[in-house]
């Protein structure tokens, strides 16, 4: 187990049982979570037995390490890959003797000499903290992310960072030194940890070689190449992650509007999802154009069965008034999709459709996301397109409302401007970078794109893709 590579995201188990904290690691392991560290408080030595082998069971079966904390004899009793060791439990030496040269073993430190100590013990790994002050243990002492980077200078074991971080602190932590993030009440407490875990571990993917992060699209295809697929595979691709389609329908389309669309039959769209699913391990997926009910509902239960961000572009209508979203999909996206979407991407007329409510001002945008959230979205950002005036979004980031104004670019060329926006979004998410951030730098993008339109065609011409990401990522790249 030594050879099996020690980072990412780090899960402390808190003081749920049996069917309960099943359902909370199943999820946070769906999510992305790679290493899971059971505590089992409370419980006689059969039960927490029991229990850690129920965990075990489930990390063997999502490909996650399974530490035991503070008790080594546990550890060989339900054949875990390793312990963790506080400073006042078994030296390492002990625990080396008990375990065995292939078990894992590592150890809690706050100071240099701590960790260069345990390094000379032999541990396999350092836990650092705790970093920030953390509601889960009063008494720990806040050591800061300056103590990290000294202990990451002076050894080069794995280093696991704890205490008080959160998706927002993430990034930092990783810039600091740390090859993985333990977190307890930040996914354990959330009501979807599977959400929760995935929007922090994919993070780490910032550390990546390019492509950064895997996307599937699920849109219909637009042969004029400015929306939909086309859009999205440009604008994913550019950005760095590596993007993957299933085609819900095919249009014949132009800068004039939809001429026809054929619709993909239901069974193979789930054909497709199941392809890609199955093999290809995608991180995000960003939706657009789903048509019917049926597919609504196959990409509901996808992102139930894999833990998986999904950025929902709610398609409806395309710019020439063609029916992109069916009558009876409507109530299907919001009973079955709302619910499991981690971030709803609706314009105005969208937003309206969706909540029952006119939304034709920033106070009405903020009402109806609101609405939205309470619909089951986890996050919204309501896109002020059709405002006059400032092109103002808001992103209600879970109860952190931001607001992102533009100056408005007179332009005919905005075809696809909303799949662009939101497949930035979900490559920046696979990217690494924090909601917030990604939604800012998507509207950037998009702002850029919409600027550097190469005015093709009559119509509402498409927008440059390659220019807009040549910027963003020189913005992004510079020092």
């Amino acid at each position: 187990m030594k050879n099996k590579k020690l980072g990412g995201l780090y899960l402390i188990t808190d003081n749920s049982h049996g069917e309960e904290l099943q359902n909370k690691l199943a999820a946070a392991l769906k999510g992305g979570t790679r290493i899971v560290q059971y505590r089992g408080k409370d419980l006689s030595a059969s039960e927490k037995l029991q229990e850690a082998q129920m965990v075990g069971s489930l990390c063997r079966k999502n490909g996650a390490l399974f530490i035991v904390n503070d008790d080594p004899n546990l550890a060989l009793d339900c054949k875990a890959d390793g312990v963790h060791l506080g400073q006042q439990d078994m030296s390492v030496t002990q625990a080396r003797a008990l375990l065995g040269p292939d078990k894992i073993i590592g150890t809690s430190n706050r100071t240099v000499q701590q960790a260069l100590d345990s390094r000379r013990a032999g541990a396999d790994y350092i836990a650092v903290g705790s970093i920030y002050p953390t509601g889960t243990k009063h008494d720990a002492v806040h050591i800061g992310l300056d103590t990290l980077r000294a202990i990451r200078q002076a050894v080069d074991l794995p280093l696991v960072a704890i205490g008080g971080i959160d998706r927002n602190r993430a990034g930092e932590v990783i810039d600091a030194g740390a090859d993985a993030i333990a977190l307890i009440s930040a996914i354990m407490s959330d009501p979807s940890p599977a959400l929760a875990a995935r929007e922090i571990a994919l993070q780490f993917n910032l550390r990546a070689p390019v492509p950064r992060g895997r996307v599937l699209t699920v849109a219909g295809s637009d042969s004029g190449g400015g929306a939909g697929i086309q859009a999205d595979l440009k604008t994913v691709t550019l950005l760095g992650a590596y993007g993957m389609s299933v085609i819900t329908a095919l249009t014949a389309q132009n800068t004039r509007g939809v001429h026809g669309i054929y619709p993909i039959p239901p069974a193979f769209v789930g054909e497709q999802l199941m392809a890609v699913l199955d093999d290809l391990n995608p991180e995000v997926i960003k939706t657009g154009m789903l048509l019917d009910a049926a597919i609504v509902y196959l990409v509901a239960q996808a992102l139930e069965d894999h833990g998986l961000l999904a950025v929902v572009d709610p398609v409806m209508i395309a710019k020439g008034g063609a029916l992109l979203l069916r009558e009876e999909a409507v109530q299907s996206c919001r009973e079955h999709l709302l619910p499991r979407t981690y971030l709803l991407t609706p314009n105005l007329p969208e937003a309206s459709e969706l909540t029952g409510l006119p939304v034709h001002t920033e106070a009405d945008m903020e009402t109806a996301a609101r609405r939205l959230q309470k619909l089951g979205a986890r996050n919204v950002l309501l896109k002020g397109g059709h405002l006059k005036g400032k092109a103002v979004d808001l992103l209600l980031d879970g109860d952190t409302l931001h607001r992102l104004p533009a100056t408005r670019i007179d332009s005919r060329n905005t075809h696809g401007t909303g799949c662009t926006s939101s497949a930035a979004i979900a490559a920046l998410l696979a990217a690494g970078h924090p909601l917030p951030e990604a939604v800012k730098l998507a509207k950037e993008f998009i702002t850029e794109a919409i600027r550097t339109a190469p005015d093709l065609g009559v119509g509402h011409g498409p927008v440059n893709h390659f220019a807009a990401a040549k910027y963003l990522l020189h913005k992004i790249e510079e020092p």
